[in-house]
This record gives C-alpha cells, structure tokens and sequence, in this order.
C-alpha cells in the first residue's frame, strides 16, 4: 500500500497539489483521472521521487519515503516498476535487450537468469519467440506490452502507469487495460494509474481518485461512479466520453 498525506506541491508559488490525502491499495489497480492540468503527472512524479513534496509525506507500507535517507530510497525505487505514456523502449535495444536493462541496473543475476526472466515475461505479455525483435518491428500495441514485460522484469511491489492506454485503438486498449489489471491481481502488485480514457475507468478501475484543480475531488470504485452527484466529476465524465465518440465520427 501507499499512503499520501496532505501532500501540497508548488511551482513559482503556484500550488498545483493542494494537500491531497488518498491511499493507493495493494492487489487493485488505482486509477488517478483528471483532465489536464489537475495534477495527476506531478502526483505521479512526487510518488516516485522525480518530485519533492513541498508539504506533507508519501508512505511505501510503514516507510515514510519523502524524508528518508538516500539508501533507504533506493531500496524503494529498486521495487517499482514503470510504464510511460510512449512505452519508452530503447530503439537500439532488442525487445529482450530492452527488458533486461532494468535487470542491469538492479539485480545480481547472472546473463542466463537474466534470459530467463526475460522470456517469462515475455511469456505473461503473450510476446514469446519477439525477442530479437527491434521496437521498429513491433506495432504500437506490441511495443506497449514489451514496455509491460520490462515493467514486471524486477519483480515490483508497486507499478506506475502513466497513460499507458495513448495512442492505442480502443481494441488494443482493453488488451492492455486487461493485462495491467490480471498482472496486478496475480503478482499482488500496488497499481497506480494515470489515465484520461473512461473506457480504462469502468474496464479496471477497483478505486478511482478523481483530482480537480490539485485537489483530491472525488474517490470511489467504477461503479459509485454511474451514481455520483459530484457535478465536477459528472462533467469530466460526459466531456470525456463526448470527445470519444466525436474522434469516432
């Protein structure tokens, strides 16, 4: 689990997080939406360090990761996993290459476990026999599930997905919604999720926070949405899924 605690964040002043408090369950995805400019990146960013809170603490289970030291950081981030918004492969890495590389950085396997672990992973994503593919070989949904597999290579507690679902068709976006979820739920891993898609809200969402302006507007499951009287949320909803269809028309 991870607990936010009055967590404020400013730029020249300017609060963009406004003393949020939410947790983040383990074995549930955790979807964060919000339209643009509601806060939802520089949360993501505070949880995994990229950010300093200005005010307030991010707990990782009983561990307050906003003022701990160095090493014990460390020791965190070597148990996070990510999948960025563009999939973020190495285009001069082989897909086996570009899972490994995590594998590099924080483990002490040998190459042949290495090649192991890459080929389950590859396994779970349904890529078998892509690894000495280049992400120039691969479709947009292909790369997503590549970015996936390297995510999960370290074996993460916790998995942050930043708009894992852009530039996808709606097809290939459930694939990735469902594969995000069953991970989570087999691995018992704590999932946050970044996303503007409704469609991801009612597949996966097990808690969704809503951020309005910075602050924590809203918070509930995918069905306490179809029933809300919060008049932000129920236009973010509507806006959201009215430039869905006109994209479709």
């Amino acid at each position: 689990m991870i607990r936010v605690m009055a967590v404020s964040k400013y730029f020249d002043e300017v609060p963009v997080l406004k003393g949020v408090t939410t947790s983040f369950e383990q074995g549930k995805t955790n979807l964060v939406i919000g339209q643009s400019g509601s806060g939802k990146t520089v949360l993501m960013k505070c949880l995994v360090g990229l950010m300093g809170c200005d005010k307030g603490s991010i707990y990782y289970d009983d561990l307050e990761f906003t003022s701990t030291d160095f090493a014990a950081r460390q020791i965190i981030r070597q148990q996070i996993g990510m999948l960025f918004q563009g999939g973020a492969l190495f285009d001069s890495l082989t897909v086996e290459e570009n899972i490994i590389f995590p594998l590099d950085m924080f483990s002490n396997m040998v190459r042949e476990e290495k090649r192991e672990r890459a080929n389950f992973c590859l396994k779970r994503v349904n890529l078998e026999n892509t690894n000495h593919l280049f992400p120039s070989e691969l479709s947009g949904g292909m790369k997503k599930r590549v970015a996936i597999a390297r995510a999960i290579a370290n074996s993460p507690k916790y998995l942050f997905c930043d708009e894992p679902n852009s530039g996808l068709d709606p097809r290939t976006a459930i694939i990735i919604d469902n594969l995000i979820s069953e991970i989570t739920q087999e691995f018992n891993i704590t999932t946050i999720v970044n996303t503007h898609d409704m469609n991801s809200v009612m597949e996966i969402g097990d808690k969704v926070s809503f951020l309005y302006k910075g602050e924590l507007w809203w918070e509930g499951t995918r069905k306490d949405i179809l029933h809300t009287d919060n008049e932000e949320l129920n236009r973010f909803v509507y806006a959201t899924e009215l430039m869905r269809i006109l994209k479709k028309s």
